[in-house]
């Protein structure tokens, strides 16, 4: 357990990597520790805790916009926002059951390194598009700011676009701002029952192609239907989202059951069971780690929507699967019995045009292979380049995505 430097404010941030930069020494970076389980191991001497650094800044309602330090946990966020009819359109996954950890327990700012997003990906972007500024701590123990409290920023550039996704390799984010959005009234969901995953695929592809504003779209294989909140099924289901206005939702849900009627036979959602639902589809809840596949390890493959099926096709016997972002998100746990199914997974991924990430597994596994996908030798040379503009000295969580960066 290395030891933790206990950030207060902005100032102690700065101080604590200018430290670091004359010991020698390297920093993890952590917010409230949710996802610390997520890419390589730590490679780091001390722990950079940020979790001191918490509190809503500014909140606008009326402009849309919201301003935290980045250790204000996301819950507070996102209880905040419901209070006056808003939400964070980009639905963060909540990353803490799957990790063997708690819910609810993550930050803005880990939810923004990380580039979070959920169902709702499809229709609202991942978090990095409601990303308008935030101030932060560079390897080289400056402070910089960048964006600002408006979607259009002409002030240079989008480096909020560059540090969501970055996991903290690049700067430590003291204070954020985000966009929000209004809240939908109401919503409802449609499954089409008992489709194989081909029959599947074509069907979230029609919806996705139609006039009625899907919000989300998922396949949830008959092995593990049983793990979703809200659905009182049997068999697979291929559910549908629809967020709005109580008279839109009714239009546009009956348009849709017209639509896929042909595919299987239907059944309709209610609002409350479809919140559960989709929350469940959000956090991987087949795959939580007190579940019977909670030591299994765990992928996530972003692929051609349309080649959802032709990848699953490609899993080993036994692999545990289902499909969000309309076949576009597909999450897998494969049985102990295969090791870390690396070679099968990324294989599988760059055949139908994807790519995957090991989510969980031991650290000794995580250790040894790839947890992100493997870059190729001009895009590896540009990030070990943006690395070393920001961190030269790879003081910031050194080796938390590839080895060496």
């Amino acid at each position: 357990m290395t030891d933790a430097l206990k950030a207060r404010d902005a100032k102690d941030v700065e101080d604590a990597v200018r430290w670091a930069l004359a010991e020698g020494k390297t920093l993890e970076v952590v917010g409230r520790g949710s996802k610390r389980a997520l890419g390589r191991p730590s490679q780091s001497d001390l722990t950079l805790d940020l979790s001191g650094l918490s509190g809503v800044t500014l909140y606008e309602p009326e402009e849309l916009v919201l301003s935290a330090k980045a250790g204000t946990p996301l819950a507070e966020i996102e209880a905040l926002v419901q209070a006056k009819g808003q939400q964070l359109a980009f639905e963060p996954m909540d990353y803490g059951p799957i990790l063997g950890g708690s819910a609810d327990a993550g930050s803005l700012g880990g939810a923004l390194a990380t580039n979070l997003s959920g169902p709702r990906r499809i229709k609202a972007g991942a978090a990095r598009d409601h990303f308008l500024g935030f101030s932060a701590v560079s390897g080289r123990a400056e402070t910089f700011k960048s964006g600002g409290r408006v979607v259009k920023n002409v002030t240079g550039y989008d480096l909020c676009k560059l540090l969501a996704g970055s996991y903290g390799t690049l700067a430590a984010m003291t204070e954020v701002t985000i966009k929000v959005l209004p809240a939908p009234e109401t919503e409802a969901s449609v499954l089409v029952l008992g489709l194989a995953d081909a029959d599947a695929n074509a069907a979230m592809l029609a919806a996705m192609a139609s006039s009625c504003d899907v919000s989300a779209a998922g396949h949830l294989p008959r092995g593990a239907v049983m793990h979703f909140s809200g659905l009182y099924v049997s068999q697979a289901a291929t559910a549908f989202r629809i967020e709005g206005f109580a008279a839109s939702v009714k239009h546009r849900k009956d348009a849709l059951m017209a639509l896929l009627q042909r595919f299987g036979p239907l059944e309709a959602v209610a609002e409350s069971d479809s919140r559960k639902l989709w929350r469940s589809v959000r956090d991987a809840a087949p795959f939580w780690a007190n579940g019977s596949v909670g030591d299994w390890p765990l992928w996530r493959v972003s692929t051609t929507p349309a080649r959802g099926a032709e990848f699953s096709e490609k899993l080993p016997p036994g692999a545990q699967y289902f499909y969000d972002w309309a076949g576009g998100l597909i999450w897998i746990a494969l049985p102990p019995s295969h090791g870390a199914g690396t070679a099968t997974i990324r294989r599988a991924a760059v055949a139908t045009g994807g790519h995957a990430t090991l989510i969980r597994a031991s650290a000794a596994t995580r250790a040894a292979v790839d947890v992100f996908e493997p870059q190729k030798s001009v895009l590896a040379g540009v990030s070990k380049r943006v690395k070393e503009s920001f961190d030269p000295k790879g003081v910031l969580n050194p080796g938390r995505m590839w080895a060496g960066v």
